[in-house]
């Protein structure tokens, strides 16, 4: 089994990963330090944003990387984004919520379909 990381250690370092990709990221809300789920949002800059949410079952993959599904088929206005993340922090007050500046992309991140 491969070690994984805290979700705290996480978050930052890809908060570097994305400043030194010239992508402007902040922490929304700040979950569990160890084991928080971890929610993506990336904002495109033309008012539409994906969310990236915990794959089900497994959250890492075979070689420890984190495990992202889009949370929406296509992007969304912030509002959706916002309704949808009130719902999950009433039932997960542990939750993580990070936002990331990508116009074209995903911020280096894969989501499954």
């Amino acid at each position: 089994m491969t070690p994984r990381l805290k979700t705290n250690f996480w978050v930052q370092a890809f908060l570097r990963r994305c400043d030194i990709g010239g992508h402007f990221g902040a922490v929304v809300k700040k979950g569990a330090e160890e084991a928080g789920a971890l929610y993506i949002v990336i904002n495109h800059l033309d008012g539409t944003h994906d969310l990236l949410a915990p794959a089900p079952g497994a959250s890492h993959d075979d070689e420890g990387e984190r495990r992202f599904v889009k949370d929406f088929a296509a992007p969304v206005p912030w509002q959706d984004v916002a309704a949808r993340m009130e719902k999950r922090k009433k039932a997960d007050p542990d939750l993580w919520l990070v936002e990331v500046e990508d116009r074209s992309g995903l911020a280096g991140l894969v989501a499954e379909a």
